[in-house]
Formats: C-alpha cells, structure tokens, sequence
C-alpha cells in the first residue's frame, strides 16, 4: 500500500469517526434534552415542545412550536394561575455541549426567542409583586432550565390578566428585546434585579397598563436602552367618569387626564443600591402635553396636612436625581365643581413651558443646591405670565421664594371659573401684575402691585348665571377702587398657611390678599 493511499484511509477513517461521533453525540443529547427540560425541572412550569432541530457542529439547537404551563394547570384544568406561553421556535446558539452531556442545566451563549405569546394570570390587580414573586414565577425557572450570555426576543406579545375576572392589567404588543452580557447566579438571584447585563434595547407598540382602579395607561410606541427611554403618543385616561369617580372617592381628590405627543428620558441609570432603589437621569422632556386637572367639591373636605414640595422630596426612601425636567409646548386645564347642577369652573394655561432644575431626593443627603423651577405661558389664553420659584428640600422650615408677573390680563376672562363658582364676574383690565413672595411651612409674605383700567364687579343671583343681582353688583362697585391711575399700586402681604390645603392653593390666598387690599 503506497503512501498516498494509507493517508486517504487515514482521512477516510477520521471523517467516518467524526461522523459516528456526530450522529452519537446527536442522538445522546436528543435523548438528554427532554429529561433537562421536563424530567429534571424542578420548577412549577412544565416544558413542551413539537420537535428539535440539533446540529452539533454549527453548536445549535431549534426547538419548534415551544409551549409553556404550569404543571398545576395540568392537575385542575379550571385553575389559571402562573404563566402561559406559546412560542414559535426557540433558539440556542453556541451552547456548551458537556452541560447538556454531564450536566442539569443548558448552558448557551445565545438564546433566540421568536414570535412569544405570553399570557401572566394573577390574584390580584397589580401588575408587579415584589421582586421574590418575579424571582419565582419567571427568572427562577428559567436560571434552572438555560442559562445564556445573551437574550433575543422577536414579536413577542405579553398579557397580564386577572385571575378572578380576566380583566386586563397589562398588554404590550410587537415586542423586540436584546439583553446582552447576562449574568445570572446565585449572588444575583437574591437581588432586587435578579440579573445584572451590560446593555439592553427593547421597543413594543401599543403598551397599556392598568396601575389601579382608576387610570389607564397607554403608549403607542415605548423605547428604551440603558442610556433612555422614550415613549410616543402617552395617555394617562381616568377609566370611571366624573360622577362615577365622585361616588367612589370619601374625600376630595383630584382626577387626572394627561396627554402628551412624547416623553423622554436621557441619560438614565436606574437599579438598587443595597437594598436602595435609585434613579438618576440628565433630563426629562415632555413635548405637548395636554393635562387636565378635575376636582369636585362634592366630597368632604380632606383635612389632612398637604405637605409642600420640600418634605416630600426630603422624605422619599429611595436616591432619586434629575438633573433637568422640561415641559413644552403644552396646555393645562384645571377645573373646580361644586355641583354636577353646575359647570365647573376652569383656569387656562396654554403655551405652558417648564423648566425644573436640580430635582433630588434628600435620601441620606447632608446638602443639595435649591430645586429652581421657572414657568412661563400664556393665562386664560391671553395673558403672558411668568413664574420663577425656588426651594431647598433639606430646609426643614419648608421655605420658599415664588415671584411671577401677569400682563394685560382680561378680568373677564375669569368668567369661567368666578361665574360658576363664586357667581360673581368682574370686568376691566390688570395691566399689569407682580408678586415677589417669601414663605415656608407657616406663613407667606413679601410684595403685590397691579396697575389696572376700568374694573367692576357683577353679582349673579342664581346657580345659572343669568339673571344679575342688580343692588348687590351696585353696592360691590362701590367698594371696588376702579382705577389706578396710570400708577402701579404695591401693598404688604402677611398670610397664614392652612396646612389642609395644597401649596396652590397658599399661592392663590397670598395674591388674593394683595388684590384685597388694593382694590378695596
């Protein structure tokens, strides 16, 4: 036999070996994966699947028509609880051939999972539990089946409903996720995120979640990678009407809906710290909002003390940072009702622009810069105003300091909500306006001018605003200095805080008290 011929037979008896150790190794590791995924899963969810593609030379493994239940569901066919999912295919890419020989668990570097309905049922309304339940309901069985390098999730849908009377919680469609450089162990298992990764991009369409039983929530489009988050076409939409919303609430309480064309979030870095939840962010920016703010004054008065915006942030149990919060382009409607035999009386800012800086908790903080805020728009939909306020969340006191300025301001304006509320209307022009005010906890004080043309007063009779109370309107405008002559007219003001009542509410008596003493 020459030479060439005993390396052919070499080579041909390599390839034959190779090849008998494939289909070996195939069949050995075909016949481990359903006692790795089933036999030897010590979770509560039992693993199905169609068939499997296995290809021991390109290292992957295709697992076709994949469902997921829990096994309890399996023993009573009525009870719905846990998480249920049906998946097109799954994926591992890259995985290490002796944990599937010799171990109990899949070990992998990729995992591709395609085309996931997921459908979470719970006992409760509550999107979230604490972070043991998420441990034992969805990563724990998953650290105890694969464990992989990196996660991909393709048009995946999610739904969490409840359990007693399937009422959505959560539905989020068209999901897209990557999550890389996972590492899941026993030191992350008993964390509050129990995996830590180094970057992550996920975007879903039309995500709507219930926080309670009063608002829903929905976006069209969420964006979000471990530098921000964006989120297109926000609602935050009241799910009782107002009538419904005031026979459930024992006490006053505002009701909120919030639109916005986009939300986000830039520079953002969030997680725990010890046990510490933190969230730190260059900036957040709200373009076109539109909110409106309800309150009824139907229900009993909530006399609980209002905390100002201070001891709130003073007292948060959590590091919160921000270092800008912006709101553009937006309108803002709040409205006042004293019975649904009336209208409500409203406020208008339009053109409203915000620009808070140096937002932060005083979790374990020995001193922060004041929080500076500076609004200006356009009220009643005419009067440019301006605002400028500050405040040190670690001042104890609660100080402050707000000034602001209003020009030609329209009195009749006011109409819509003096009308309803106070049956009073009041005509002439506020030429001008400025507050410069001091305050804290207790009291307020500081400064208020006007100049202004022409003002009076008419006093309605009844509910409906129609018929004017002709003697009362008269005896009113007696009272009223109607003019101020060309001159701008400044007084002292000293008020005392009802501390049942918001801060708003203080910055309206104190400039309320300055038009007091001025025009009458």
């Amino acid at each position: 036999m020459n030479k060439t011929k005993k390396i052919f037979l070499l080579l041909l008896g390599i390839v034959i070996s190779l090849v008998l150790l494939n289909v070996g190794l195939t069949q050995w590791v075909e016949s481990r994966l359903p006692k790795l995924i089933n036999n030897k899963n010590n979770t509560a969810y039992q693993i199905t699947y169609k068939d499997i593609d296995l290809s021991i030379w390109n290292s992957k493994i295709i697992a076709h028509q994949v469902t997921i239940s829990p096994k309890t569901s399996l023993e009573d066919l009525h009870k719905k609880l846990g998480l249920y999912g049906s998946i097109e295919y799954i994926e591992i890419a890259e995985f290490d051939i002796w944990s599937i020989l010799f171990g109990e668990k899949i070990k992998a570097t990729n995992l591709l999972v395609s085309k996931p309905m997921i459908v979470l049922y719970k006992i409760d309304d509550k999107a979230i539990d604490d972070h043991k339940s998420i441990n034992s309901k969805i990563v724990d069985p998953l650290k105890k089946t694969i464990i992989v390098s990196n996660l991909f999730l393709n048009n995946g849908n999610l739904k969490i409903l409840n359990n007693e009377n399937n009422k959505i919680i959560v539905n989020v469609s068209n999901i897209n996720f990557k999550l890389e450089g996972i590492v899941l162990n026993e030191t992350t298992i008993n964390q509050k995120v129990p995996i830590s990764y180094k970057k992550y991009f996920l975007v879903c369409d039309s995500l709507f979640y219930r926080p309670n039983a009063f608002y829903e929530l929905q976006s069209n489009q969420l964006t979000a990678t471990e530098k921000g988050l964006t989120l297109k076409n926000f609602q935050m939409i009241p799910t009782l009407s107002r009538k419904e919303f005031v026979k459930k609430i024992p006490k006053e309480k505002d009701l909120y809906t919030i639109l916005a064309e986009a939300i986000s979030i830039n520079k953002m870095d969030w997680g725990f710290k010890n046990e510490t939840f933190f969230f730190k962010t260059n900036s957040i920016v709200i373009n076109k909002a539109a909110a409106n703010i309800y309150r009824s004054k139907m229900p009993a008065d909530d006399l609980s003390k209002k905390k100002l915006y201070n001891e709130l942030l003073r007292n948060l149990d959590a590091d919160i940072k921000v270092d800008s919060l912006q709101i553009k382009d937006s309108f803002l409607t709040y409205e006042e009702q004293k019975s649904f035999e009336e209208k409500p009386g409203k406020l208008f800012f339009s053109n409203f622009n915000m620009l808070v800086q140096g937002i932060e908790s005083g979790y374990k903080k020995s001193s922060l810069p004041d929080v500076k805020i500076n609004v200006n728009c356009s009220f009643m939909k005419k009067s440019p105003l301006n605002l400028d306020w500050s405040f040190n969340v670690l001042d104890k006191t609660e100080g402050f300091k707000i000034k602001g300025s209003v020009f030609k301001f329209d009195t009749e304006a006011l109409a819509a909500f003096t009308k309803p509320y106070n049956k009073i209307k009041v005509t002439g022009e506020l030429k001008e306006v400025y507050f410069n005010f001091v305050g804290n906890d207790l009291a307020n004080n500081g400064t208020f001018s006007i100049k202004y043309d022409d003002l009076a007063i008419e006093i309605y009779q009844d509910d409906k605003q129609v018929k004017k109370n002709i003697f009362l309107s008269a005896i009113g405008n007696l009272f009223v200095k109607n003019d101020s002559d060309e001159e701008l007219k400044t007084t002292q003001i000293n008020v005392e805080r009802n501390q049942a009542k918001s801060f708003y509410n203080f910055l309206w008596i104190s400039v309320a008290d300055g038009l007091k003493q001025i025009l009458l």
